[in-house]
């Protein structure tokens, strides 16, 4: 299973890891296809770290109305360029808002905390070019 984000500049194409993170893998899908995602903005954009979306409240407060347990014990736990993972407030607290890694320069220390759930594969480069405000047009997911 694959998705690919729409954004106001351009495509990522994204696998997901279904293997070691499918519950996260399954919420994310569930909302992807609910149409959570579509309008919202990226709320959060730490050059060289991490871009991040999915608050309803486009503040980083918001989320879907319920948690979601953090799944750290695969083997792809590694936040590495590329790499979606789940934003919580603590462990166990994640719900809607995820980030995408700029590179693994200032990532390591999210290993393990973080669930690590999918990777862009195509459309690195739109990556670099989100700025905060921007948005997710939309989120299709290919079965």
């Amino acid at each position: 299973m694959e998705a690919i984000i729409k954004t106001n500049k351009g495509e990522m194409k994204v696998s997901f890891f279904e293997n070691d993170a499918p519950k996260t893998v399954a919420n994310f899908v569930k909302l992807a296809k609910e149409g959570y995602y579509d309008g919202l903005k990226w709320h959060r954009v730490i050059p060289d770290f991490v871009i991040q979306g999915g608050c309803p409240k486009g503040d980083g407060t918001g989320g879907p109305g319920y948690k979601i347990d953090c799944e750290l014990t695969g083997d792809n736990q590694y936040h590495d360029r590329g790499v979606l993972s789940m934003a919580h407030a603590g462990r166990n607290t994640g719900g809607s808002q995820f980030f995408v890694c700029h590179s693994r320069r200032q990532t390591s220390h999210l290993d393990r905390n973080h669930t690590c759930f999918g990777k862009v594969y195509e459309g690195m480069d739109v990556i670099d070019a989100i700025r905060q405000g921007d948005t997710i047009d939309s989120i299709t997911i290919v079965e």
